[in-house]
Protein backbone atom coordinates (compact mmCIF):
# COMPACT_ATOMS: atom_id res chain seq x y z
CA UNK A 1 0.00 0.00 0.00
CA UNK A 2 1.97 3.73 -0.65
CA UNK A 3 2.45 6.02 1.63
CA UNK A 4 3.28 9.46 1.85
CA UNK A 5 6.60 11.07 2.08
CA UNK A 6 5.44 13.31 4.04
CA UNK A 7 5.31 13.76 7.58
CA UNK A 8 2.10 16.37 7.73
CA UNK A 9 0.23 13.73 6.05
CA UNK A 10 0.56 11.23 9.18
CA UNK A 11 -2.51 9.67 10.24
CA UNK A 12 -5.03 11.18 7.70
CA UNK A 13 -7.36 8.67 6.56
CA UNK A 14 -7.44 6.70 3.10
CA UNK A 15 -9.67 4.89 0.77
CA UNK A 16 -8.79 1.37 -0.01
CA UNK A 17 -9.14 0.54 -3.74
CA UNK A 18 -7.91 4.22 -4.72
CA UNK A 19 -5.41 4.28 -7.86
CA UNK A 20 -2.80 6.99 -8.64
CA UNK A 21 -3.38 10.18 -10.52
CA UNK A 22 -4.78 13.36 -9.35
CA UNK A 23 -8.62 13.07 -8.99
CA UNK A 24 -9.08 16.72 -9.26
CA UNK A 25 -5.85 18.04 -11.34
CA UNK A 26 -6.75 19.47 -14.24
CA UNK A 27 -10.54 19.04 -14.47
CA UNK A 28 -11.58 22.83 -14.32
CA UNK A 29 -9.49 24.02 -11.22
CA UNK A 30 -5.77 23.65 -11.31
CA UNK A 31 -4.25 23.04 -7.23
CA UNK A 32 -0.89 21.84 -5.71
CA UNK A 33 0.10 19.39 -3.01
CA UNK A 34 11.40 18.43 3.44
CA UNK A 35 14.01 18.45 3.52
CA UNK A 36 16.13 15.24 5.28
CA UNK A 37 14.73 14.86 8.75
CA UNK A 38 11.00 17.03 7.24
CA UNK A 39 10.19 14.15 5.93
CA UNK A 40 8.51 10.45 6.95
CA UNK A 41 6.12 7.55 6.30
CA UNK A 42 2.90 7.91 7.01
CA UNK A 43 0.48 5.49 8.61
CA UNK A 44 -1.25 3.40 5.76
CA UNK A 45 -5.35 4.75 5.32
CA UNK A 46 -7.39 2.26 6.33
CA UNK A 47 -11.17 3.49 5.13
CA UNK A 48 -12.58 6.88 4.49
CA UNK A 49 -13.06 9.67 6.50
CA UNK A 50 -15.67 9.37 9.08
CA UNK A 51 -16.89 12.67 9.14
CA UNK A 52 -19.71 14.50 11.06
CA UNK A 53 -22.83 15.71 8.48
CA UNK A 54 -22.03 19.73 8.64
CA UNK A 55 -18.13 18.57 7.78
CA UNK A 56 -17.61 19.51 4.07
CA UNK A 57 -15.31 17.14 2.30
CA UNK A 58 -12.19 18.79 1.04
CA UNK A 59 -11.32 20.22 -2.77
CA UNK A 60 -8.71 21.27 -4.76
CA UNK A 61 -10.28 24.23 -4.01
CA UNK A 62 -9.91 24.25 -0.64
CA UNK A 63 -5.97 23.21 -1.34
CA UNK A 64 -5.27 25.84 -3.58
CA UNK A 65 -7.05 28.81 -1.48
CA UNK A 66 -4.69 27.68 1.67
CA UNK A 67 -1.68 27.07 0.03
CA UNK A 68 -2.10 30.67 -1.69
CA UNK A 69 -2.62 32.26 1.81
CA UNK A 70 0.03 30.07 3.33
CA UNK A 71 3.14 31.02 0.50
CA UNK A 72 1.47 34.73 0.88
CA UNK A 73 2.43 34.79 4.34
CA UNK A 74 5.71 33.48 3.72
CA UNK A 75 6.46 35.53 1.12
CA UNK A 76 5.44 39.07 3.39
CA UNK A 77 7.60 37.69 5.84
CA UNK A 78 10.17 37.00 3.70
CA UNK A 79 10.22 40.32 2.48
CA UNK A 80 10.23 41.82 6.13
CA UNK A 81 13.03 39.83 6.94
CA UNK A 82 15.00 41.16 3.81
CA UNK A 83 14.38 44.73 4.29
CA UNK A 84 15.80 45.01 8.05
CA UNK A 85 18.58 42.66 7.19
CA UNK A 86 19.37 45.02 4.60
CA UNK A 87 19.15 47.87 6.99
CA UNK A 88 21.30 46.09 10.02
CA UNK A 89 23.15 43.17 8.49
CA UNK A 90 23.94 41.54 12.25
CA UNK A 91 20.39 40.83 11.79
CA UNK A 92 20.68 38.17 9.09
CA UNK A 93 22.43 34.95 11.07
CA UNK A 94 19.62 35.58 13.74
CA UNK A 95 17.13 35.48 11.63
CA UNK A 96 18.64 32.29 9.36
CA UNK A 97 19.22 30.57 13.09
CA UNK A 98 15.87 31.48 15.00
CA UNK A 99 13.59 31.58 11.44
CA UNK A 100 15.26 27.71 10.58
CA UNK A 101 15.04 26.32 14.20
CA UNK A 102 11.38 27.93 14.56
CA UNK A 103 10.04 26.25 11.61
CA UNK A 104 11.64 22.96 11.88
CA UNK A 105 9.74 22.81 15.93
CA UNK A 106 6.18 23.44 14.23
CA UNK A 107 6.74 20.94 11.48
CA UNK A 108 7.42 18.43 13.89
CA UNK A 109 5.07 19.44 16.25
CA UNK A 110 2.30 19.43 13.17
CA UNK A 111 3.62 16.19 12.43
CA UNK A 112 3.59 13.71 15.44
CA UNK A 113 1.09 16.04 17.36
CA UNK A 114 -1.17 15.72 14.76
CA UNK A 115 -1.67 19.11 14.18
CA UNK A 116 -1.21 19.42 10.29
CA UNK A 117 -5.13 21.33 10.08
CA UNK A 118 -4.10 23.56 12.16
CA UNK A 119 -4.14 26.67 10.74
CA UNK A 120 -2.35 28.83 13.27
CA UNK A 121 0.58 26.09 13.40
CA UNK A 122 0.95 26.19 9.37
CA UNK A 123 0.88 29.95 8.98
CA UNK A 124 3.29 30.69 12.54
CA UNK A 125 5.19 27.90 10.00
CA UNK A 126 4.93 30.42 7.46
CA UNK A 127 5.87 33.30 9.12
CA UNK A 128 9.14 31.70 10.62
CA UNK A 129 10.71 30.64 7.33
CA UNK A 130 9.68 33.65 5.66
CA UNK A 131 11.77 34.91 8.39
CA UNK A 132 14.39 32.62 7.46
CA UNK A 133 14.44 32.68 3.59
CA UNK A 134 14.68 36.71 3.84
CA UNK A 135 17.88 36.88 5.61
CA UNK A 136 19.45 33.64 3.91
CA UNK A 137 18.71 35.33 0.69
CA UNK A 138 20.00 38.03 2.12
CA UNK A 139 23.12 36.32 2.67
CA UNK A 140 23.33 34.63 -0.19
CA UNK A 141 23.70 37.70 -2.27
CA UNK A 142 25.64 39.95 0.04
CA UNK A 143 29.50 39.75 -0.32
CA UNK A 144 29.98 40.85 3.65
CA UNK A 145 28.38 37.14 4.10
CA UNK A 146 30.65 36.14 1.02
CA UNK A 147 27.68 35.88 -0.93
CA UNK A 148 27.48 36.95 -4.75
CA UNK A 149 26.48 39.79 -4.68
CA UNK A 150 23.35 41.19 -6.72
CA UNK A 151 19.50 40.61 -5.92
CA UNK A 152 18.86 39.24 -9.01
CA UNK A 153 20.15 36.09 -8.04
CA UNK A 154 16.77 35.83 -5.49
CA UNK A 155 14.79 35.77 -8.93
CA UNK A 156 15.94 33.59 -10.73
CA UNK A 157 15.87 31.51 -7.59
CA UNK A 158 11.85 31.99 -7.51
CA UNK A 159 11.25 31.71 -10.92
CA UNK A 160 13.32 28.55 -10.90
CA UNK A 161 11.39 26.99 -7.88
CA UNK A 162 7.78 27.50 -9.35
CA UNK A 163 8.96 26.58 -12.93
CA UNK A 164 10.11 22.70 -10.96
CA UNK A 165 6.77 22.92 -9.78
CA UNK A 166 4.88 23.51 -12.55
CA UNK A 167 6.83 21.14 -14.53
CA UNK A 168 6.45 18.27 -11.67
CA UNK A 169 2.76 18.96 -12.27
CA UNK A 170 2.79 18.24 -15.47
CA UNK A 171 4.62 15.18 -15.23
CA UNK A 172 1.92 14.05 -12.60
CA UNK A 173 -1.03 14.75 -14.42
CA UNK A 174 -0.15 13.53 -17.45
CA UNK A 175 1.24 10.28 -15.68
CA UNK A 176 4.78 10.52 -17.02
CA UNK A 177 5.84 9.42 -13.65
CA UNK A 178 3.81 7.00 -11.90
CA UNK A 179 3.92 7.13 -7.97
CA UNK A 180 4.50 3.62 -6.98
CA UNK A 181 5.51 2.27 -3.63
CA UNK A 182 8.67 1.17 -5.33
CA UNK A 183 9.03 4.82 -6.27
CA UNK A 184 7.84 6.31 -2.84
CA UNK A 185 10.33 4.11 -1.54
CA UNK A 186 13.10 4.92 -3.74
CA UNK A 187 12.56 8.35 -3.55
CA UNK A 188 12.45 8.24 0.67
CA UNK A 189 15.54 5.88 0.65
CA UNK A 190 17.45 8.70 -1.36
CA UNK A 191 16.25 11.61 1.26
CA UNK A 192 17.72 9.55 3.91
CA UNK A 193 20.91 8.88 2.28
CA UNK A 194 21.32 12.78 1.94
CA UNK A 195 20.53 13.88 4.97
CA UNK A 196 23.19 11.45 6.32
CA UNK A 197 25.91 13.14 3.74
CA UNK A 198 24.54 16.22 4.60
CA UNK A 199 24.75 16.16 8.88
CA UNK A 200 28.14 13.77 8.01
CA UNK A 201 29.70 17.40 5.54
CA UNK A 202 28.42 19.58 8.67
CA UNK A 203 30.23 17.31 11.22
CA UNK A 204 33.04 17.13 8.82
CA UNK A 205 33.37 20.73 8.64
CA UNK A 206 34.19 21.51 12.46
CA UNK A 207 37.32 19.33 11.83
CA UNK A 208 38.34 20.40 8.45
CA UNK A 209 37.75 23.61 5.82
CA UNK A 210 35.34 22.53 3.38
CA UNK A 211 33.97 19.17 5.46
CA UNK A 212 33.25 16.16 2.75
CA UNK A 213 33.40 19.23 0.43
CA UNK A 214 29.44 19.02 -0.82
CA UNK A 215 28.95 22.88 0.39
CA UNK A 216 31.77 24.31 -0.92
CA UNK A 217 31.40 25.01 -4.75
CA UNK A 218 33.35 22.72 -5.90
CA UNK A 219 32.14 20.12 -8.91
CA UNK A 220 31.06 17.91 -5.88
CA UNK A 221 29.22 20.51 -4.46
CA UNK A 222 27.64 21.39 -7.78
CA UNK A 223 26.76 17.91 -7.97
CA UNK A 224 25.66 17.33 -5.03
CA UNK A 225 22.99 20.24 -5.65
CA UNK A 226 21.46 19.08 -8.64
CA UNK A 227 20.85 15.58 -6.57
CA UNK A 228 18.82 17.69 -4.51
CA UNK A 229 17.08 19.65 -6.71
CA UNK A 230 16.15 16.40 -8.32
CA UNK A 231 15.34 14.56 -5.03
CA UNK A 232 13.05 17.78 -4.00
CA UNK A 233 11.32 17.72 -7.34
CA UNK A 234 10.27 13.98 -6.69
CA UNK A 235 8.90 14.77 -3.33
CA UNK A 236 5.99 17.48 -5.20
CA UNK A 237 4.82 13.94 -7.15
CA UNK A 238 4.34 12.13 -3.23
CA UNK A 239 2.48 15.33 -1.95
CA UNK A 240 0.46 15.24 -4.52
CA UNK A 241 -0.33 11.96 -4.74
CA UNK A 242 -1.24 12.05 -0.81
CA UNK A 243 -3.17 14.85 -1.38
CA UNK A 244 -5.13 13.09 -4.04
CA UNK A 245 -5.49 10.34 -1.27
CA UNK A 246 -7.38 12.82 1.05
CA UNK A 247 -9.66 13.92 -1.62
CA UNK A 248 -10.72 10.89 -2.90
CA UNK A 249 -11.19 9.77 0.82
CA UNK A 250 -13.50 12.85 1.18
CA UNK A 251 -11.19 14.37 4.31
CA UNK A 252 -12.92 17.55 5.70
CA UNK A 253 -12.08 20.52 4.38
CA UNK A 254 -9.39 21.34 7.07
CA UNK A 255 -7.27 18.59 6.03
CA UNK A 256 -6.06 21.49 3.41
CA UNK A 257 -3.84 23.03 5.59
CA UNK A 258 -1.97 19.84 5.82
CA UNK A 259 -2.05 19.69 2.12
CA UNK A 260 -0.64 23.65 1.98
CA UNK A 261 2.39 22.83 4.81
CA UNK A 262 3.37 19.49 3.12
CA UNK A 263 3.68 21.52 -0.36
CA UNK A 264 5.41 24.74 1.48
CA UNK A 265 7.79 22.47 3.69
CA UNK A 266 8.56 21.23 -0.29
CA UNK A 267 8.70 24.55 -2.06
CA UNK A 268 11.12 25.87 0.98
CA UNK A 269 13.88 23.10 0.34
CA UNK A 270 13.87 23.48 -3.43
CA UNK A 271 14.08 27.37 -4.03
CA UNK A 272 17.30 27.00 -0.66
CA UNK A 273 18.77 24.42 -3.42
CA UNK A 274 18.25 26.21 -6.26
CA UNK A 275 19.59 29.58 -4.93
CA UNK A 276 22.60 27.66 -3.39
CA UNK A 277 23.22 26.21 -6.68
CA UNK A 278 23.34 29.53 -8.61
CA UNK A 279 24.91 31.20 -6.04
CA UNK A 280 27.93 28.45 -7.14
CA UNK A 281 28.09 29.37 -11.17
CA UNK A 282 27.99 33.41 -10.35
CA UNK A 283 30.76 33.21 -7.40
CA UNK A 284 34.23 34.19 -8.60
Amino acid sequence: MRTSSNPVFRNLPRQEGVGGGYANFGSGVTGAGQFGTQYGQQQPYQQPYQQAPATRSMTIDDVVTKTGITLGVLIVSAIISYGLTNANTSLAPLFVIVGGLVGLVLVLIASFANKMDNPAIVLSYAVAEGLFLGALSFMFTNVEFGGVGGSALIAQAVLGTFGVFAGMLVVYKTGAIRVTPRFTRMVIGAAIGVFVLIVGNLIAGFFTSGGLGLRDGSPLAIGFSLVCIALAAFFFLLDFDAADQLIRAQAPEKAAWGVALGLTVTLVWLYVEILRLLSYFNSD
